[in-house]
């Protein structure tokens, strides 16, 4: 699942084909940028903001968002010929080529091309971002203590008040908080704390194929405290792991989505 560390890992490989290099051919497959043509133009820089993924390119920027499936491919091209494609052509958004490589972005659940003056359109409303040059843990906070009686598990999911967490780091949050999801942001013990590991996290797993929250190199069950381990037994006290989902009024088009806890660990809001 894409969350803020996949997304980095995203930019930073497309870095390495992409900036400094001039685009041979361009092919945007949504109806809104079907004619757009960047050949000739030169990619300057490829760069993450939380879940959101920017391409600068000829004046303009490209902004996709990876959604819950989407993801960019890089293939070596040789004599003019790209290597085949890892997915199906059907999926393609988008295809850049130049003259040693072509990316595609394959399902992606945005991608929209703006002026560069524009972009503020596509991430401004991000709050700090938990990868980004310019972190800022007292704005984040100040974020996420803006509606003291949201549920923690909504308020650290809204990319207005820190970007980069997903479903996956939420959960995994608030166990190490000791905190059920649904309770309030004015009852979880030490904010600037579960802020501050939501950056360790990101920035331990970024670098990594395979994420683990429970630290080290593990995998599988044993790279999650909670998130996906219904039925199983919570690896600090024994009781079994629950699932159940949290709906956020803020966004009632939304389905509710799913969220995991230790009964023991993390009591569930009014519970004694």
């Amino acid at each position: 699942m894409p969350e803020g560390d996949t997304v980095w890992r995203q930019a930073r490989d497309l870095r390495a084909v992409l900036e400094g290099k001039k685009l041979v051919s361009s092919d945007f497959r949504v109806p809104a940028h079907a004619t757009l043509d960047l050949s000739g133009q030169t990619v300057t820089s490829v760069e993450s903001r939380g879940k959101h993924l920017l391409m600068y390119v000829g004046g303009l920027v490209i902004h996709s968002h990876l959604a819950m499936e989407g993801h960019w491919d890089s293939y070596p091209v040789h004599n003019g010929r790209s290597a085949k494609w890892r997915k199906p052509t059907f999926a393609a958004r988008a295809v850049l080529t130049t003259d040693q490589a072509q990316v595609v972005g394959f399902s992606l659940g945005t991608l929209e091309v703006l002026p560069e003056a524009l972009v503020g359109n596509a991430v401004g409303h991000l709050g700090p971002d938990l990868l980004g040059p310019g972190w800022d843990a007292e704005e984040a906070l100040r974020r996420l203590l803006a509606e003291p009686e949201r549920a923690i598990g909504l308020a650290l999911l809204d990319q207005r008040n820190l970007a980069g967490i997903g479903n996956i780091y939420r959960n995994e949050l608030c166990f190490l908080g000791r905190i059920h999801p649904a309770s309030a942001v004015m009852g979880v013990p030490d904010l600037p704390r579960m802020a501050g590991l939501a950056k360790r996290l990101l920035e331990a797993n970024h670098d990594r194929s395979q994420r683990s929250t429970t630290g080290g190199q593990a995998r599988g069950e044993a790279a999650s405290w909670v998130y996906g381990l219904a039925g199983k037994p919570c690896k600090r006290c024994g009781v079994l792991i629950t699932h159940g989902t949290l709906a956020d009024p803020a966004f009632t088009v939304r389905a509710a989505r799913d969220i995991y806890w230790c009964p023991r660990c993390q009591a569930e809001p009014g519970a004694s």
